[in-house]
């Protein structure tokens, strides 16, 4: 009953019989396997984008600094929320690979900008004493498992395109933020403005992989240098793109998140009404967070559930999150402790 993070969960069964069924047979390597290219064309069908490009990584950090690298020199500035991943939990691993682009956080409730953070914010454009305003970052869902709406999103990529910034996205749990809205990727990305996307699926049934979605193919080539440059181009690439083809195909990752979210929403609807509970909000996708009587977070830990502490959301706070391949039983165990 291990709801710490969708990252303690494995591989999905059908990850890893495409990576068992390649394992024997010699093939192209440096991303000239043949899955490479179905990927590419998984995503071309899945976000209605006939000259998308994509490029793979292994990790989520690599990807946002790979992908903000080719959007903003090094003078450049790049404005995202205050609590986002890649302010927080990445090492400046952005300011290294655009070798010195400034962060420029803003503020917001549940981890969402505010439009008039973000137009007051950008300024100095053309002056040579000032950080050029170079892109924006949004975090879909973000780190208080809010999702933002369209109109929310339309309204921060169109100022944005006032000033001539690129968007990107944190996409970590773009799956479970596209089954939360009920709607397209594509409506979500490039018809709004997004230039870039990192498509997540380490949290959705993936060991290890995340692609980069360049809505602009012309940016494509840059960040394939950049990618081999930084030691990401791996010599046997199809150890992550056939798995994730397999992810692509049929809607896999789909599927996948419409069981995570679910999972959360049993969980939210059981713990909701338990004694010494007080959910933060109703869940967007994968993720709750409550503020938890100590005494019964102790019961929990006694019955074998495990989760963290949150204390961005207040002293007693926890957050609890599902997976592709949580266990109605292990939800329903969990609720039925919080009552005992």
């Amino acid at each position: 009953m291990n709801f710490a993070s969708d990252n303690v969960a494995g591989a999905h069964p059908a990850l890893l019989q495409a990576l068992a069924d390649i394992n024997n047979q010699p093939m192209n390597s440096y991303g000239e396997d043949p899955f490479n290219a179905q990927v590419e064309q998984e995503c071309r069908r899945i976000f209605e984008h006939d000259s998308l490009k994509t490029v793979l990584v292994a990790t989520g950090s690599a990807a946002n600094a790979l992908a903000l690298a080719t959007m903003a020199p090094a003078w450049g500035a790049i404005y995202c929320h205050n609590t986002a991943h890649i302010v927080v939990d990445e090492a400046n691993a952005v300011q290294a690979a655009t070798a010195g682009a400034r962060l420029v956080t803003l503020p917001g409730e549940q981890g969402k900008i505010e439009p008039d953070a973000l137009r007051g914010a950008i300024f100095g454009q053309g002056v040579i004493h000032h950080p050029q305003p170079a892109a924006l970052s949004l975090t879909q869902m973000n780190e208080y498992g809010v999702t933002y709406t369209l109109d929310e999103l339309t309204e921060l990529t169109a100022i944005a395109q006032e000033h001539n910034l690129k968007v990107h996205m944190d996409g970590a749990r773009f799956a479970n933020a596209i089954v939360g809205l009920n709607v397209s990727p594509a409506d979500m990305t490039w018809r709004i403005g997004v230039d870039m996307l990192v498509f997540g699926a380490t949290k959705n049934g993936a060991l290890a992989g995340e692609i980069i979605v360049c809505f602009d193919p012309t940016i494509a080539e840059e960040l394939e240098f950049r990618r081999k440059r930084s030691g990401h181009l791996l010599s046997k690439m199809r150890a992550l793109s056939a798995p994730l083809a397999a992810y692509l195909q049929n809607d896999l990752w789909l599927a996948n998140a419409r069981h995570a979210n679910a999972m959360a929403q049993r969980l939210a609807d059981g713990l909701s009404s338990a004694e010494g509970i007080d959910l933060r909000r109703s869940p967007s996708g994968n993720q709750l967070f409550m503020a938890m009587d100590p005494a019964l977070k102790q019961r929990l830990f006694d019955a074998g559930a495990y989760f963290q502490d949150w204390p961005d959301e207040g002293p007693t706070a926890v957050r609890m999150v599902t997976a592709f391949n949580t266990l109605e039983p292990d939800v329903d165990a969990v609720i039925a402790a919080a009552h005992s």
